[in-house]
């Protein structure tokens, strides 16, 4: 098959990656779409950094297997197939799946560090970011954590205050300037989607 066309999609954390990356795959055949996500290439809990206070921070680069995520980025984008264990966020009670990622026309590889990372960005042919209000994130990860992750509101709002903003800060938003489009998701992100989908159904055409 031809070179796919690789999209690296970033945002804050909580500014709405998730459901947007639902949507854009729900749009094409499976078989045109593969998503590779930065969060199945944590290094394992023992081996992450602890703040001050003892709280384990996962909002580093550091948190990340960069090298491995590269490497599987550059060997699907070859037209290789690639299999990955599922990060299960130290979850007990899920066992964690053999993910395998098929080479198809469009690559989607996101995260909150595919901008920052020199040697996953490079591979990237088209950079998206997804914006969002602090107010709005905040919201959304009290949310999500105390739903999907059992934390409390004061966990939350420390890992927030400590972990999370000032990675943003240093991270994340620097690199808001190198995107090619940048879709902001305060309330809906269905415009930025349509125009997305649209280009991209157009490079699968031209691959076909």
């Amino acid at each position: 098959m031809q070179h796919p066309f690789i999209v690296g999609i970033t945002g804050g954390s909580a500014s709405g990656k998730t459901t947007f990356l639902r949507r854009l795959l729900a749009s094409f055949p499976e078989e045109e779409i593969c998503l590779i996500s930065q969060d199945n290439y944590y290094h394992p809990r023992e081996n992450q950094s602890v703040d001050a206070q003892g709280v384990t921070n996962f909002d580093l680069p550091s948190s990340i297997d960069s090298a491995a995520y590269a490497a599987d980025v550059l060997r699907i984008s070859q037209g290789l197939e690639v299999r990955r264990q599922e990060y299960t966020f130290n979850n007990p009670n899920v066992v964690p799946a053999e993910l395998v990622f098929r080479p198809a026309p469009i690559v989607v590889v996101e995260g909150i560090f595919v901008f920052y990372f020199e040697e996953v960005a490079k591979l990237l042919d088209l950079k998206v970011y997804i914006d969002a209000q602090e107010h709005v994130k905040l919201q959304r990860r009290i949310v999500r954590d105390r739903d999907e992750r059992g934390y409390d509101l004061a966990d939350v709002l420390y890992r927030y205050t400590n972990h999370v903003a000032p990675t943003y800060e240093k991270y994340i938003q620097p690199f808001k300037q190198d995107a090619d489009i940048v879709i902001p998701n305060n309330r809906h992100f269905e415009k930025g989607l349509d125009v997305l989908v649209s280009f991209l159904r157009s490079k699968v055409a031209a691959a076909s």
